[in-house]
Parts: C-alpha cells; structure tokens; sequence
C-alpha cells in the first residue's frame, strides 16, 4: 500500500455519474460490440489475476489467522519490565491478585512471562471470590465462540506450589461459562517451565466471547506463551475458514505478500523479518508494524504465507525486504546481509531437507519444496535512496543462484524503459472513479518488447470509495478490462487492500471485511469474480464502437470449463453512465460457431454509493438470469452504472485456442 497515487481529475468524465439518482428520468444511448468469434485470438497469461495480501487492518493477525488470543506471549508491552500486557486484564482486584512481568521465561526471544501474585485462597480468612481470580483476554475485539465447536488451549506455567487453574471461555463479562477445564499439577512437575493443553468443547455460543485462566489456590505462578485456537481451520493449517473461502471464491493464480508498506516498516527495525517469523510459534518474538500501528504476535508467518499460497493453488509472490524502509535506506556497500537474507528465504521455501532452511521447513511438516519463482525486490521504493544499485545486488544474487526466479522491479517502466534489467515492473493506481475508468487504456500504448507490468495494487479510493461502493467497483471493472485486452504488457494484477477487520480500518476501502463472526464482500470483491476465468482464456478479438454519451468498456473471452466440458464465450461491459444503453451484440461471422445459451449476470443498484454491510450483506451483488441470443445480432439493453457479463456456450467451437481450467492452454483442433 501506500505512496504511488494517480491524482489526474477528469472533470468530463465525472459528469457521466454524478447526476444519477432515484427517478430521474435517463436517456438511452446506443452502442455496438462486434466479437470475432472464429479467429484464434490471443493467449492470455495464465496468472493474470491472482490476489495480494498485507498485514493491515488487522488482516492476518485477528482475521485470516484463526488465533483468538492477541498478544499470546506478553510481548506487546516492549522487552523491558514492568510492562503493558494489553488486551489482558485482572479477573478480581488488587486486593486479591497483582499481576506483573518479569524475563524469566523459557523462550529466548520471548524473555516476558506473566506473574500471578494471588493473595486470596479456597479457606481461611481470605477466601477468593466464587469463581477465583486470574487474567482474561479478550481477543481482537471478541472471540466468536460457537456451540458444539472445540477450541485448542495451550499454555506454559510454572509455579512454587502446586497449581489448581481453570480454564475457560466465558461471555465477555466472564459471567456466563461456555466452557471450561481444570489443570491440576503437582509442585513438582512445574517447578519448571511446563506446557499444558486442553480441549475445550463449547456449550453454547457468544461472538464477544474472551479466555480466562482463573485460580482459588494462594500462591505465586508464573504464565507465558497462551493461545486458543479453533480446532476447524482449513486443513488445520490455522486459516479462519469463512475467510478463507472467500479467497478460494476469487480463483487466485498468484498470491503476493506479506506487503505492501509492512514488509519495509517506517524503520527497518520493525521490518518484516521472515527468520523471526518461522519455526515453533512460542518461539517466535512477534514484532510491532510501526506502518499500521499495532503488534503482531507473527503465528501467521513465512511458512504460513507460503501453505497458503498452496492451499490457494496460487503461485507466491514473496515480497523481500531490500534495506530500504520509509525512513532508512542500508548503502549499496552495505546490503549484503540483506542479499543473504533473501537468498536463505528461498533456501527456506525450495531447499532440499539436508539444506539448513530447507531442513527446518521439512521439519514444520513441509518436506516437499514449495513452489516459489517470483521476487518482487522491495515495494514501492523505486525513488529512495541506493535502490538501484541496491536492486543490482538482489537481481544478479537470483540470476547467479536461482535463474529460474521472476525478478520484480519497484520502478515503474508503462512510459519509459527501466535503467536496469528486470522480467517484471511493479505498477500501483490508487484513484477516482472517473479516473480509473479511463486508466482502461492505460496500457494500450504500452511497448510490447522488455519486462511486462506487474499491478499488484489497484483500487478506486477516496470519497468515490466510501468503503467500499459500487462507483469504485465499476471504475475498477473498466481498469481491468483494459488490463485483459492488454494482457500482451500485462502479466498479472491485483487488488488492494484484501481483508478489513471493521474494528481497524487503517485503509478505506477494502475488499473482504469481517468482524470475529461475520464477513461479507464489498462490491469490488464482487466485481473481480467476474475475472475468474480470464487467466489462461484466449482473448476474442472484438470492436466496440458507442455515441458520444455513452460510457461504456468492453472485452470478450473464450475458455473451457472442465466442470461440463463446455466452450464457453464470456463478455464483458462496463456502462459506466448514467443512461441506458442499447446494445447491439453481433458474435460471429460466416460459418462462425453455433452459440445455443447464455448467462446474463448483472452488477448494479438503485444508486452508484451503494455500500454492502453486516446489516444488508447482499444489496450490491451479482445477480444472474438466463439469457437467449436472438440470432447473429442481438439487442441487449444495459442498465445504468451497471457491471453486466454474458456467458455463451459454443456448441461446435472452430480452432479456437481455449483455457483448459487448471492445466494450462490447449489447442481445440
């Protein structure tokens, strides 16, 4: 996220949207698309539309990573003592618990441990209060609890004395239980650091729900390294699933992370740092993103980002820190620490299991390799100082040892060629509505020879966005048309920001947003599901010529889908004003193929700043009917502000190169 914004106003083209609203009466235009439907055309790139991924708006930690607990290692508060524990709070009062930290914990980069002083006990004078005093916490915002679900809880304590602690999901007022365990130990076994797990099986639900570990029994113990973990994440890989499958919706081909603006941080110091964020979780340190402000504890890691991208069937895309942060730029003499860092990430992802990172992937439970052939060298520092020769330092380490791997440059070369060698250039349009739909002929001119684009982040923003409006949807939509008629200069693209927690919007707008229990699709989500099936297709020569009023973007594909084994024709337009428009669709020619259905499927509403919510999750969404085609030329009639798809199947195709979903281009003859 972040720097690269094109501001250009178009004042022409905001008037095409600006008047419409609920009964004024429009006019109609008329508009005529021709598409060849018996040419070859032109293969589109396999991985044109994939999705990006940045920890922000708390996307990963307290979303798409399915951990309840925030701030499970104490770490939070800084590595010095007495620290801020936040979330975690007191279960009683002072005059019966005092809670403190203190670095003695097991873990060696996680020295803070929680200290549980508890005054009270189950007889004498001072008897704790019923249901006994300790910590609670309360996750990101509520933990969603559901009834018949079990919950993983691992924990590490020590004691002097013997240790009598309850374990329990409660309401967020801790009053009513959803369920509990009892770990009962002896002096003995923690007088040393010991890990404990339960399960916990809940008996009824509560979507602001929190964990607490509470005692009756007097004495001192120690806490550490606390996480609750939903025991239903895809594949047990730890992704929340509803979340999840929203990503498996948009068909992905490429998966980009972990930024963005987190990979370089405003200082190096709180950089993504990918060795810190590998290995057993209780291990790792956690570090604070000084970009969008708040702590993650780093269970969502390297290695998670890349099972990801597999779970997906998306190519990742690792994003490497290339000495460069907002503030700081490491000299080109002094880079290569940084060089080696990225080069033992890709022994990490693709090593052999006797390798030193490629042992340690093996050994989180990932033996085979895991499928990485593209580096995009820093983000958005193009600019900053030393990145060029910075850049030289990364691409020859990767030609010499890794030939094989996609280079992507920060330098944005769509009007001048780069100064340096590169397979990929890195192109991010943060803009109006108005603008981005005239950004669909962004490429047109574009040369066809050197390194292709690479927009890995795209969005309308600003008062067109809301957060997150059919306005910004449509002018997105026409901006990615172009990107599929311009495929030959385009390789792939993505939208930005993916995920919002709605309790931490630090961008607005977003294309997945959720809180702990529900998750709904802005329009913009909604508007890239009509681009699942581009990357691969073939790319249907077409003509579209409309009236000086009209608005409108088109473009024509052609694919197989090996659900039914049919040859499909997807057609795609955008009217992006405020008038009806009718269209004249002509497919084909002279012994062109026989086209026997169709889908028609429509995204629009009553008005261009409509917004999905959790109260109306579904007033912006596409709805589809059927479709018949009246002959050779058919008279369609486009709603206003309207996104509008139609699916025609080709009974007897020609020699049309079609996608063969999944297993790459094949010819039809």
């Amino acid at each position: 996220m972040g720097g690269y914004c094109l501001l250009i106003l178009l004042i022409g083209a905001c008037t095409l949207y600006s008047s419409y609203g609920v009964g004024k009466i429009k006019q109609t235009e008329t508009a005529t698309l021709t598409v060849d439907a018996n040419a070859a055309g032109r293969a589109i790139p396999d991985k044109l539309f994939g999705i990006f991924f940045e920890e922000i708006n708390h996307a990963g930690s307290g979303g798409l990573w399915a951990e309840l607990v925030d701030n499970r290692g104490f770490e939070a508060g800084g590595h010095h003592t007495p620290s801020n524990i936040k979330p975690w709070s007191i279960v009683g009062d002072e005059s019966n618990i005092v809670l403190s930290t203190d670095l003695s914990s097991c873990f060696e980069r996680n020295k803070v441990a929680l200290r549980m002083d508890v005054l009270c006990g189950n007889d004498g004078a001072k008897s704790c209060p019923s249901g006994g005093v300790g910590v609670y916490n309360p996750g990101f915002w509520g933990m969603n609890i559901e009834q018949g679900k079990s919950y993983k809880v691992v924990f590490y304590v020590r004691s002097t004395d013997s240790i009598n602690i309850d374990v329990s999901l409660t309401s967020s007022n801790g009053g009513l239980v959803l369920a509990t365990s009892n770990v009962i130990a002896d002096a003995a076994k923690v007088a040393n650091w010991t890990r404990m797990e339960v399960m916990l099986e809940a008996k009824s639900s509560d979507p602001n729900s929190r964990l607490q570990l509470t005692t009756t029994k007097k004495g001192v113990l120690w806490i550490d390294q606390v996480s609750a973990m939903p025991t239903d994440t895809y594949k047990g890989h730890g992704f929340r699933k509803d979340l999840f499958e929203k990503l498996v919706d948009l068909e992905p081909k490429f998966f980009r992370f972990p930024g963005g603006c987190f990979v370089e941080g405003e200082w190096l110091r709180n950089a993504f740092r990918w060795k810190e964020t590998v290995g057993p979780w209780e291990d790792r340190p956690g570090h604070f993103g000084d970009v969008w402000m708040y702590w993650t504890d780093d269970g969502l890691g390297y290695y998670e980002f890349l099972q990801l991208s597999e779970d997906l069937g998306a190519s990742p895309v690792w994003v490497i820190n290339n000495g460069i942060s907002h503030q700081e730029s490491v000299e080109t003499s002094m880079v290569t620490p940084f060089v080696q860092e990225m080069l033992d990430s890709i022994e990490f992802a693709r090593g052999d299991n006797s390798s030193q990172w490629g042992s340690l992937r093996a050994a989180m439970g990932h033996p085979e390799p895991f499928e990485l052939k593209y580096i995009a060298i820093g983000n958005e520092d193009c600019g900053k100082p030393y990145y060029q020769g910075n850049y030289l330092k990364f691409y020859d380490a990767l030609r010499k040892a890794y030939p094989d791997i996609q280079v992507i440059s920060n330098c944005d070369a769509s009007s001048t060629p780069l100064s340096h060698p590169a397979d990929l250039y890195d192109f991010h349009i943060y803009t109006s509505a108005a603008d981005m739909f005239s950004k669909s002929n962004k490429f047109d001119k574009t040369r066809r020879n050197g390194p292709k684009a690479f927009v890995s982040e795209y969005a309308v923003t600003g008062k067109d966005a809301g957060t997150g409006s059919l306005l910004a949807a449509l002018g997105e939509a026409a901006f990615l048309i172009g990107i599929e008629k311009n495929s030959d200069a385009v390789e792939m693209a993505s939208y930005a920001p993916l995920f919002v927690n709605t309790h931490d919007r630090r961008w607005n707008p977003d294309a997945i947003v959720y809180d702990s229990s529900r998750v709904y699709g802005t329009p913009s989500y909604w508007m890239q599901q009509y681009f699942t099936k581009s990357s691969g297709a073939t790319l249907l020569n077409s003509a579209l010529q409309a009236s000086s009023k009209a608005a409108v973007v088109a473009s024509a594909i052609s694919w197989k889908n090996t659900t039914d084994n049919k040859n499909y024709i997807t057609i795609k337009i955008v009217n992006f004003g405020n008038n009806y428009v009718n269209l004249k669709l002509s497919i084909g020619a002279e012994n062109s193929v026989q086209l026997v259905g169709s889908k028609k499927t429509v995204l629009t509403s009553t008005n261009v700043m409509d917004e999905n919510s959790f109260q109306s999750p579904n007033k912006v969404i596409p709805s589809s009917s059927h479709f018949t085609l009246t002959g050779k030329d058919t008279n369609i009639m486009l709603q206003p502000i309207s996104f509008t798809s139609f699916d025609v199947i080709q009974e007897q195709p020609s020699h049309l190169l079609m996608k063969e979903a999944d297993s790459g281009l094949k010819s039809s003859i």
